[in-house]
């Protein structure tokens, strides 16, 4: 039983509710549009290689979008800005249901991308302010609800979408979910003063960090085709302008959209460390495991979809636990524990081959899931240790940018070592070619243990 020292402050779960459904729409969105993109390509007359700016696109905006939310929550009252990218995310999702060519299409998704970009990294810093930093694992534990829920759900509902009903429908389903998250977010959020209503818009910053996120990105993606060599050259670019703002913040005078000052804590530097392997190993292995069910298994798409439903389950059983531990005993021992249940979840898969149990790679997922939900919760509490309320922001920026690109180096990597794995010759190589992939991926969440282990080891202080 929970005193009342430690229960949940009612108004505050109240205001992450509310902040979980703003998010709901995007997070549905970003999986379901992935799923009609063939169907989209046929019906408006256009070949892949411009549909493919359907998430290009998206991606890009995200990229300026997810710095530039710093400045908004701390220029701006948080919750107007909250309520106005809600906003931004409808006109988009609006505009995509009618469309009349992929060119309007892509334009709309453009500013569904505006509208993504700035809500998440403003729902965690809104979070964080109105707590105060207490509790803050409960807290972080139901805004993860949709990175639990959406998968899961995400791939079903688009599948169904496009299988009965027109594609436009996909964007639909977005209008209602904005329409309930305005409504109850301006009538629950408490109103806030700006944390900096003087700071000025570092556009030079924003230009240098936005470039240097997209050309990394668009780097690293390219490292799954076959120019590598130009993938590499854009990655250098990439390198060379993260530098180029890391001087430029260091010698200018004007407050930065994300201080490298920040890195000399211990704490935020594993944190971020921490983030970009562990977005390597969820979001990389995340994009072979379909294949996996398809190649190994024999099974269709669709089914291979709903078998990762386990994965799901076992986020959303462990974060309540997760969150109430982090409070208790730090984020250090919960983040280690996570890097042995993903471990546990993961080598088990590197065993099966075709004819194994379906039972076996259900169970290792669920396992897996619980270790990635308790070191989700564990990194969302840990970044914000000891950073105060304009420092929030900046927390919230680093986390999107360095799981971002650690997502995307995992997902080019994994897919590159597929590939050799599926060249190989002899009726062996699907199998192998599989365990090559989860032995790396058990290998980078060991890995996880050692910013792990650097993490603040007692109660985080916000």
């Amino acid at each position: 039983m929970e005193n009342a020292a430690t229960k949940l402050d009612p108004t505050l779960v109240r205001i992450a509710l509310v902040l979980v459904l703003g998010m709901a729409a995007p997070a549905l969105d970003a999986t379901i549009v992935n799923v009609a993109i063939q169907t989209i390509t046929a019906e408006l007359n256009t070949d892949i290689s411009v549909a493919q700016w359907l998430t290009t696109s998206y991606v890009l905006v995200l990229g300026i979008a997810v710095p530039l939310s710093a400045w908004l929550v701390n220029r701006f009252p948080a919750k107007k800005v909250y309520l106005a990218s809600i906003g931004i995310f409808f006109a988009g999702s609006a505009g995509a249901m009618f469309t009349w060519n992929m060119e309007s299409l892509i334009a709309f998704r453009v500013l569904q991308g505006i509208g993504a970009g700035i809500l998440m990294p403003v729902m965690q810093t809104i979070l964080v302010r109105y707590s105060g930093g207490q509790k803050l694992g409960r807290l972080m534990a139901i805004i993860s609800i949709p990175a639990a829920v959406i998968p899961i759900l995400g791939p079903t509902a688009g599948g169904l979408i496009v299988h009965y009903l027109p594609w436009r429908w996909i964007f639909a389903i977005n209008i209602p979910i904005c329409i309930a998250s305005f409504i109850f977010l301006a009538k629950i959020l408490p109103p806030a003063e700006a944390a900096d209503k003087e700071q000025r818009l570092d556009l030079i910053g924003l230009i240098l960090l936005a470039s240097a996120f997209c050309t990394l990105i668009f780097g690293i993606s390219g490292l799954r085709g076959d120019n590598t060599c130009a993938a590499a050259v854009k990655i250098s670019a990439g390198i060379v302008l993260l530098l180029v703002y890391c001087v430029y913040v260091l010698l200018g005078k004007q407050a930065p959209l994300l201080d490298v000052r920040l890195f000399k804590r211990r704490n935020f530097s594993a944190s971020t460390a921490l983030l970009f392997v562990f977005g390597m190993v969820s979001t990389g292995t995340l994009f072979v495991l379909p294949l996996f069910f398809q190649q190994v298994y024999g099974t269709t798409a669709f089914v291979a979809g709903m078998l990762l439903a386990p994965q799901g389950i076992g986020m959303l059983l462990t974060r309540s636990t997760a969150g109430k531990l982090v409070e208790r005993v730090g984020a250090k021992s919960v983040a280690i524990t996570g890097v042995l249940l993903i471990l546990l979840g993961t080598i088990p898969l590197a065993f099966l081959e075709n004819g194994a149990n379906i039972i076996w790679p259900a169970l290792a997922l669920l396992v897996r899931g619980g270790g990635i939900g308790v070191m989700s919760i564990a990194i969302m509490v840990a970044i914000y240790d000891g950073l105060d309320a304009k420092e929030a922001a900046q927390g919230t920026t680093a986390m999107r940018i360095f799981q971002q690109i650690g997502g995307a180096f995992g997902t080019a990597l994994f897919a590159i070592i597929l590939s050799h794995g599926l060249a190989s010759p002899g009726n062996a190589h699907v199998s192998l070619a599989f365990a090559a992939v989860f032995w790396w991926s058990a290998g980078f969440a060991a890995v996880c243990a050692i910013p792990a282990i650097c993490l603040n080891g007692k109660k985080a202080e916000v």
